[in-house]
């Protein structure tokens, strides 16, 4: 149970954490394109921890509904003692009432985790195999929905990857509500992709901005497919000019026009709510004919700029798609085993670290420094690496140099095996790492200590009404009994 004070310093508290650990992971320069994600994914979160954290302290300074003020208020009175005490009463009551509550460990959430602890259970989730950690688009699904679509020629997937944002190869007449979910679904896809790849942008301000870049150039008239009237019903292609109210095609300018004076189109264009004028009907637009259009351009000018974003994976996905093309059948299954057991990283992790990734010449089996590399011979002499110290009671485990060896009787794995003997950690154990040696020293160790305690007791003498001295816990036992 929380103040309302201390809940703000303990947002004050958090948000300094956040920031130290935002700090310590920007500092790390991971090799990997794999081990970049898991970072900035971390940061990312620790960002948005931080937002609530400040966005709950200007609740609190605002103060309301007043809590804060009369809170202060209280602990600053005539007597501050007496509501100090009544918020520890309270603290009592709630952890008496609530005793396996789990208390909110900091240090533990904001702990750097390992490649395996946050790279395997996170970053691979985010990302689909096709998509390989974020390096290529996985748009199969979106390419089987455009060849299904009407009027589109069946298009292979890599001649699909180049033309899927040229919304000019589409006719308007065809960009029926199967087209609009197809869009959008599209939309969909690269906007996920981008936060996905991009973790530190700010995903709100880039889609907010295209989409005011939208709206001024549709005002414009100025977006490629849509330069001419947007919203106009009819529509010339190579197969003719398209009525929207009539739905239908017409091989010239002339026919087209006389059919505008015909009773069924009347009729068509006053049921689409289209007019009612000869001429005028198929030209003037409704509201909603207006809005379809506009929420289609929209979608398709969000895939446009988030394709330019998102640039460099395009290129990469189509190398790869051509590359994986080219292989056989057996390099193909090869290659398949080879990421599912986690040995592939991809081809840009291979060119970037390729220095880093080689197998690095050890014959003496030297330790590594920071930078990955062996130690030079002479640190490895001058530390007495060479010399190995064995410690039973860590389990066996081997020491090298002197100084790791010393250091360790300290650390967690020697305190451990030591409280699994019944031991407690202490500096007189230090340089004694047998079992035996241990229990023996601490076998005398307790008997030393009782002996000091019974001369302690032993060194107060009493005196009865007799004259008799005796030590003060004989005293005090027979004067219980009620013998003296």
């Amino acid at each position: 149970m929380e103040t309302l004070l201390e809940r703000t310093r303990g947002a004050h508290e958090s948000i300094e954490r956040f920031e130290q650990a935002i700090v310590d992971r920007l500092a790390e320069n991971p090799r990997t394109v794999r081990g970049r994600l898991a970072n900035e994914h971390q940061v990312a979160d620790l960002l948005g921890r931080i937002k609530q954290s400040s966005q709950s302290l200007i609740d609190a300074y605002a103060d309301a509904d007043g809590a804060h003020a009369k809170e202060v208020e209280a602990l600053s009175g005539p007597d501050p003692f007496a509501e100090f005490y009544k918020q520890l009463k309270d603290v009592k009551d709630f952890h008496r009432k609530y005793p396996n509550e789990t208390a909110e460990d900091l240090e533990q959430q904001l702990r750097k985790r390992s490649r395996d602890e946050f790279e395997e259970s996170e970053v691979d989730r985010l990302f689909s195999g096709e998509e390989g950690n974020g390096r290529f688009f996985d748009l199969y699904t979106l390419h089987e929905e455009y060849v299904n679509l009407k009027g589109i020629k069946p298009t292979p997937y890599l001649r699909y990857l180049d033309i899927y944002d040229d919304f000019t190869i589409v006719p308007r007449q065809n960009k029926t509500d199967s087209y609009f979910k197809y869009v959008g679904a599209l939309k969909d896809y690269l906007a996920s992709f981008f936060k996905r790849v991009k973790p530190l942008e700010n995903h709100e301000k880039v889609l907010a901005k295209i989409s005011d870049d939208f709206a001024r150039e549709w005002e414009e008239g100025t977006l490629p497919a849509w330069k001419d009237d947007p919203t106009a019903p009819a529509a010339a292609t190579s197969e003719g000019i398209y009525c929207d109210a009539c739905e239908k095609y017409y091989s010239k300018q002339t026919v087209y026009d006389a059919h505008l004076n015909s009773k069924k189109h009347k009729k068509a264009a006053g049921a689409r709510g289209d007019g009612n004028v000869a001429g005028e009907a198929a030209k003037t637009p409704s509201k909603p004919r207006d809005t379809k259009h506009r929420a289609i351009a929209e979608r398709e000018y969000i895939v446009a700029k988030l394709s330019e974003i998102l640039m460099k994976q395009r290129q990469d996905t189509k190398t790869n798609v051509e590359r994986k093309q080219s292989l056989t059948d057996t390099e193909r299954r090869a290659e398949l085993d080879a990421v599912d057991e986690g040995a592939v990283e991809g081809a840009e992790d291979k060119d970037d670290d390729s220095d880093d990734e080689e197998r690095i010449y050890n014959p003496l089996k030297l330790p590594l420094g920071w930078d990955g590399k062996p130690i030079p011979y002479w640190l490895y002499k001058l530390h007495g690496l060479g010399v190995e110290y064995s410690c039973e009671i860590c389990g066996g485990h081997v020491y090298r140099g002197r100084k790791e060896y010393e250091r360790h009787f300290m650390e967690g794995r020697h305190v451990y095996g030591l409280r699994c003997l019944g031991i407690p950690a202490s500096h007189l154990f230090k340089e004694i790492t047998s079992i035996a040696d241990a229990t023996a020293l601490w076998a005398k160790l307790k008997t030393e200590r009782r002996d000091v305690d019974m001369k302690k007791d032993a060194a107060v003498e009493m005196e009865d009404d007799e004259g008799n001295v005796m030590s003060e816990k004989v005293y005090n036992d027979l004067k219980n009994q009620g013998l003296l």
